[in-house]
């Protein structure tokens, strides 16, 4: 027999910096977004950073393949996150891990609107099904932002009251929850933002409209498939677990997909099995020493549910309670620090550790850049990294 490839912890972070645009030449945005199969949206300004620090590319330019050329697509999917994707992927997120979140948005809102007496019990399948079908036709009429949505329907207009009676009761709007889970379904897509560059605020619109044909979504089993075959090619050697953290799905359609793109099993350095893409498996040498400064949610900061290799102890630091990561400082295929902005705009990096000149001179140098780029813009983030936190505390 042939003895199982182990895969070190040094070539993890060698394929991470290469795979994911980071180590090496500026590459385009859509190569950008497809080095890491998506780019992290949660807030408007990620995707943006992310790109910028795989490209270079102005903010005009990222908007332009956004919204002018549409080669790459915002749309909800994961964990019921936003994501920026590579337009030839979307038959493949629409018909899996897009409808999963929309059966489950769907669900969830069901039982909410009968709790709160929108509709008889037991109607609460039907009512959200109605909504969301006359929701989808306004759109279908004309592009649409969620507040003229709600201008033109008055069920929008409802409020859900969430655990009433406890003392984390809150109250909260019905229309996200509905354009969500249209969203969601790949019925609609987020059109040109009527707001800058940090702010969502979208005209929703028909995909049809959006990408000049309907979504075409291939089947749950082979959009998995697909999207593990990406995640692989990108992150892999990854556990069973990194696949079913990042995929969101469950273990059986995991494994399911991992037979169905033939994924190569191999050793990490700790004995663990993980899994490489098939047309993957040969060794990856190291590139020149790279750094960066990646945002909030950045695709690999977040890629990996197992992610000692690249982080180290700096984990409680760095992410929050559940597991978000912060803006992060990168030497070499490791987190070694966080960064934030003065008032004025001016990029600060706040190291974790001690580190060689070398890392403080090239992580300066993107401080500086990044500085540059962003011109005067601060970028506030709720997923900033204890550390930095901890830096501002005392500051003040």
């Amino acid at each position: 027999m042939t003895p199982m490839r182990v895969i070190t912890d040094d070539e993890r972070r060698a394929r991470l910096g290469v795979r994911h645009a980071l180590a090496g030449p500026a590459v385009s945005v859509e190569e950008a977004t497809a080095a890491v199969v998506c780019l992290h949206a949660t807030e408007p300004a990620n995707a943006y950073l992310s790109a910028f620090a795989r490209t270079g590319a102005t903010a005009d330019e990222i908007a332009r393949a956004l919204y002018d050329d549409r080669t790459i697509v915002r749309q909800l999917a994961m964990r019921r996150t936003a994501f920026v994707f590579p337009r030839d992927l979307l038959p493949a997120v629409h018909g899996s891990a897009s409808a999963r979140v929309a059966a489950q948005l769907a669900a969830r809102m069901a039982k909410e609107v009968e709790a709160n007496g929108l509709c008889a019990a037991g109607d609460g399948t039907a009512w959200v099904r109605d909504v969301c079908a006359a929701t989808l036709a306004r759109i279908r009429e004309e592009p649409a932002t969620t507040a003229q949505l709600r201008a033109a329907l008055p069920e929008l207009n409802r409020r859900l009251v969430l655990a009433p009676g406890k003392r984390w009761e809150t109250e909260v709007p019905i229309a996200s929850r509905v354009v969500s889970t249209v969203a969601a379904a790949g019925d609609v897509l987020r059109g040109r933002n009527d707001a800058g560059w940090k702010v969502s605020r979208p005209f929703w619109t028909a995909t049809e409209d959006w990408l000049g044909a309907p979504a075409q979504p291939l089947d749950e089993r082979a959009g998995y498939a697909e999207l593990v075959a990406r995640w692989l090619a990108r992150f892999g050697p990854g556990t069973e677990a990194d696949v079913v953290w990042w995929l969101g799905a469950t273990k059986g359609a995991v494994r399911r997909a991992l037979a169905d793109v033939e994924a190569v099993e191999v050793a990490l350095a700790d004995g663990r099995p993980a899994w490489l893409h098939p047309d993957d498996t040969g060794e990856v040498a190291p590139p020149e020493p790279w750094a960066a400064l990646l945002p909030a949610l950045d695709p690999t900061t977040m890629g990996w549910k197992e992610r000692d290799f690249y982080l180290g102890d700096h984990a409680a630091r760095l992410f929050d309670r559940n597991g978000n990561g912060g803006p992060t400082a990168w030497w070499d295929g490791r987190i070694v620090g966080g960064w934030t902005q003065e008032d004025d705009g001016t990029v600060v990096v706040v190291p974790a550790q001690d580190l060689p000149p070398a890392a403080e001179r090239a992580l300066a140098a993107e401080a500086h850049r990044l500085t540059g780029w962003l011109a005067g813009d601060v970028v506030r983030t709720i997923y900033q990294s204890p550390l930095v936190r901890s830096g501002s505390d005392r500051d003040s």
